[in-house]
């Protein structure tokens, strides 16, 4: 947007605002780029004419909590050029974006000559940033207190339960060197394999509650990874009553092959709920492009609700189940993420729900190997 269009520059009688116009200092940034410090003087007011703005709070460990964020048309600095203190927060302006700053004397004269409904205007303008500020702020807050609690359950639950999964362990392996015959020895391994899994998914939460996830990587065969997906589920999708279609073609990527598992449960069990009981169908199709290995999770259920689509892969985010703490698709999507793919989604409630996960190929490794 030009400058002469913006909201602010709206505020004021038409020589006032040639005036701003005129005295402001555009600015571009093609890359992230730090506008104010925290506690550094409050020289300038800024515009946002294109891009966005982040700001964020010192905490802990000289790490950095987002705060908000300014889009085109939104201004900010007001508050330290109004009072004179120093900025009470950090400003990153992500790349390709705009700003026009003002300089404090100037603003200030400016504002002192401008009628009364122009600085009312501003002021309204304020206070509701402040509201939304503090808002999201508080939201943060109680999400941060939320996942302290989930950390400290699982880790109760993981230590309380080693002993009895060790039991189960160890009469499994009993049983198959008492009966070798392939059925049971079959059955036996399905039992490790679970306990096994359910540990992990167990760490997995908690790892996600610290915001800390581990990955071990290896060069893996999708093909592999989906029949021993197939194999873990079996029982499982039966009793739901639910066909498991498979396609897939040989990709081999540097991956988790504990966490891609991890991601594809998260995603059909969330699929497998939504039939109620039902049944239904689940397609994954697994191909490769020049950079990516490109997995596709089809279901043919009610689709995702309106209600909580722009929200999906937030944390404690569900809708109408019984079960569960609303973490499956974060922690798919944070897994994803520390895998540096990308994880997206269509939704149609009468044809269903794809996801869409893309993870990057390298070429160079999976050749050496």
């Amino acid at each position: 947007m030009d400058l002469a269009s913006h909201r602010f520059i709206s505020y004021f009688e038409p020589l006032q605002a040639a005036h701003l116009c005129q005295i402001a200092v555009l600015e571009s940034f093609a890359e992230e780029t730090l506008v104010f410090d925290e506690g550094e003087a409050a020289d300038f007011f800024y515009l946002v004419l294109a891009g966005a703005v982040e700001f964020s709070k010192r905490i802990e460990n000289n790490k950095y909590q987002a705060i908000a964020i300014a889009k085109p048309d939104d201004f900010f600095g007001e508050l330290g050029v109004l009072d004179g203190e120093p900025r009470s927060a950090r400003a990153v302006a992500f790349g390709g974006s705009t700003l026009a700053k003002i300089g404090r004397q100037e603003l200030i004269a400016t504002l002192e000559l401008a009628q009364g409904s122009s600085v009312l205007q501003m002021f309204n303008f304020i206070i509701k940033n402040l509201r939304d500020t503090t808002d999201q702020y508080v939201s943060q807050f109680v999400h941060k207190q939320k996942m302290v609690l989930v950390g400290e359950m699982v880790s109760t639950i993981i230590h309380d339960f080693k002993s009895p999964f060790t039991g189960i362990k160890l009469s499994s392996e009993m049983l198959k060197e008492m009966h070798p015959d392939e059925e049971t020895q079959e059955w036996c391994e399905l039992i490790q394999l679970q306990v096994q899994r359910m540990l992990g998914m167990a760490e997995e939460v908690l790892e996600f509650s610290r915001g800390n996830s581990t990955l071990s990587k290896k060069p893996i065969n999708l093909i592999q990874t989906l029949q021993q997906f197939e194999k873990l589920n079996r029982v499982y999708f039966d009793a739901a009553k639910v066909d498991l279609v498979l396609r897939v073609t040989e990709v081999i990527v540097e991956a988790d092959d504990n966490k891609i598992l991890r991601v594809l449960q998260n995603l059909v069990g969330n699929a497998v709920e939504a039939f109620g009981g039902r049944g239904g169908r689940v397609e994954i199709i697994v191909t490769q492009s020049e950079e990516w290995a490109e997995i596709s999770i089809y279901d043919n259920g009610p689709g995702i609700p309106s209600s909580i689509k722009d929200k999906l892969f937030e944390p404690f985010v569900t809708y109408g189940k019984r079960t569960g703490t609303g973490l499956g698709t974060a922690i798919a999507k944070s897994i994803v993420d520390a895998h540096k793919g990308k994880i997206t989604y269509e939704s149609d409630n009468e044809k269903g729900t794809t996801f869409y996960i893309r993870l990057p190929i390298n070429i160079v490794e999976s050749e050496q190997i």
